[in-house]
């Protein structure tokens, strides 16, 4: 917290009189409005409108079957600031300079928002930042510290530190509300940015969902992966048997012996403690409804005594259900914000846009989390919804990216500017006058290995419509390839069986885009 209210303090916007320049274009009044919701961590498998058989979310569903679907939206890194920051630039990591998560933003570049916010539109950003910096390009900002905490959060608005009381989900909503009802000028389009915490790790549902208690669900088919002939996938740290016996599954500390499980972490020494910490934001109310639902599911399990199998799928169970719970809030908090629009006559002339920052295991591989360019993870959900532009009902098959959002937002609203988008917008997508293919390649790099969690090795990739290499590089030399319409679990490592030509060629699309991104250090590994 320390460090961030440092940052807040002495970081200042930077935008030179040349970049307002290049980007100032006359307001309209006929410019829609933009509501750009991202959770954090939402697998496209818990989201009805993506043929989830786990969960129902009529409310994210509405936006898309009111608008589009997007069934091949991409992420360039994932994993959560870097995504953000990829979003916010149009730009790759390695040129917006967030790697990993142990970067810090630099605020003083270019992103959308500024550009909103010198053509005229009013801006804002409520929830998760992530960033370490500063927000800057915002007329309001109130974000959380970090990750923040599902309950009681405390948030900087505006450089004010503020105490909050409640769940967080539905106090992001509650503040996005007050924004568009107290803040925004009624002269000027807006951009909300309403950015939820949820369904990030470590999962605690809102008490209201409590009620629903556990459900069985079914393992994935590919939960029990051996990790043939991928070195890599073997030697990660984010299998949920290692998840943490605490925090993850909200067993009673005081019944803990030993946390057995490294969590992503290595070093679990101070789980049990930071467990508590959590435990202890809770008000007295919120105890007593926690510890009615929890505390006779720590006591089953240790009078159960589970062991290999049984334990691992136990553990499976617990997280799926919490997960799925704040998947829940965040439905019912969209509603909400939906009715509000609704309710004000400005949905039908407000661009909404529901995504998440990246993609999420729920099982497969024995998994949870992200990082891997594998198809859990490297893609998300996203649906957007503006019906004088977009046809109800429209699904595209496109390879789309975060990296295309700020383009694609410029070109919609008619802004021009000379900022080197490293996107491409797919407006001609939305509207329905382009058929022919988006890209036929999509470029992914990760690199937060070995330093922070869950031990997943550097890599970068590209993937067609069809197939998917990968490198793993830095202290290993592997490549994978995949079939996506023979094996779409990623179960089959094909580059030492495949055709070579095949090989070559996706070898030289791989090149093609590291050359077109300016990725100088990959292709150092090639």
């Amino acid at each position: 917290m320390r460090l961030f209210l440092i940052l807040i303090t002495t970081l200042t916007v930077c935008c030179t009189p040349a970049e307002q320049e290049q980007t100032k274009q006359s307001t309209t009044k006929n410019q829609p409005n933009i509501i750009f919701i991202m959770t954090d961590d939402h697998a496209k498998n818990a989201m009805s409108l993506y043929g989830s058989e786990l969960i129902n979310t009529p409310n994210l569903d509405r936006i898309g079957r009111d608008g589009m679907v997007f069934n091949r939206s991409y992420v360039t890194n994932s994993i959560c600031g870097p995504s953000r920051a990829v979003f916010l630039t149009g730009k790759y990591s390695h040129i917006n300079g967030f790697r990993d998560n142990s970067d810090a933003f630099d605020g003083s570049q270019m992103t959308y928002p500024k550009i909103l916010q010198q053509n005229g539109y009013y801006t804002g950003v409520v929830g998760k930042w992530h960033l370490k910096s500063k927000p800057q390009g915002f007329d309001y900002w109130n974000v959380l510290i970090d990750q923040g905490d599902y309950y009681n959060p405390t948030m900087v608005h505006m450089g004010d530190t503020i105490d909050h009381t409640g769940y967080t989900t539905s106090i992001i909503t509650d503040l996005a509300i007050e924004v568009l009802n107290q803040q925004v000028p009624a002269d000027k389009p807006f951009c909300l940015m309403v950015h939820h915490k949820a369904p990030h790790r470590n999962w605690m549902p809102d008490s209201v969902h409590l009620a629903l208690g556990e459900q069985t669900y079914p393992l994935p088919e590919n939960f029990y992966d051996s990790y043939e002939n991928r070195p890599a996938a073997a030697q990660q740290d984010q299998s949920i048997s290692q998840m943490f016996m605490s925090s993850d599954m909200k067993l009673k500390p005081s019944l803990i012996q030993v946390e057995t499980g490294t969590g992503g972490a290595g070093d679990n020494s101070n789980i049990a403690a930071g467990w508590q910490r959590l435990y202890d934001r809770l008000t007295d109310e919120q105890k007593k409804t926690w510890d009615a639902y929890y505390d006779p599911i720590s006591d089953d399990f240790f009078n159960r005594n589970l062991s290999g199998n049984e334990l691992l799928e136990w553990k499976y169970q617990r997280y799926i259900n919490d997960y799925l719970k704040c998947i829940m809030s965040v439905d019912e908090n969209v509603g909400r914000l939906l009715t509000y629009l609704e309710e004000q006559g400005t949905l039908d002339n407000t661009l909404i846009i529901y995504t998440s920052d990246q993609g999420f295991y729920l099982g497969e591989h024995g998994w949870y989390d992200k990082r891997f360019m594998y198809e859990e993870s490297f893609g998300m959900p996203l649906v957007m919804r503006y019906p004088p532009l977009i046809k109800p009902g429209s699904v595209n098959n496109n390879l789309v990216l975060n990296l295309d959002f700020a383009p694609t937002l410029m070109e919609l609203l008619g802004i021009e500017t000379n900022e080197p988008w490293q996107g491409s917008s797919y407006l001609s997508l939305l509207n329905g006058t382009q058929e022919e293919i988006h890209q036929d390649g999509i470029y992914y790099h990760y690199y937060e290995y070995p330093h922070g969690w869950h031990k997943v090795k550097r890599h970068y990739g590209v993937s067609t419509s069809r197939y998917k290499l990968i490198h793993f590089y830095h202290d290993i030399d592997h490549w994978e390839l995949f079939d996506l319409q023979q094996d779409p679990m990623e179960m089959n490592n094909i580059y030492s069986t495949a055709d070579p030509e095949l090989i070559k060629e996706m070898k030289e699309k791989l090149v093609g885009l590291q050359d077109r991104y300016g990725d100088e250090v990959a292709k150092g590994y090639n």
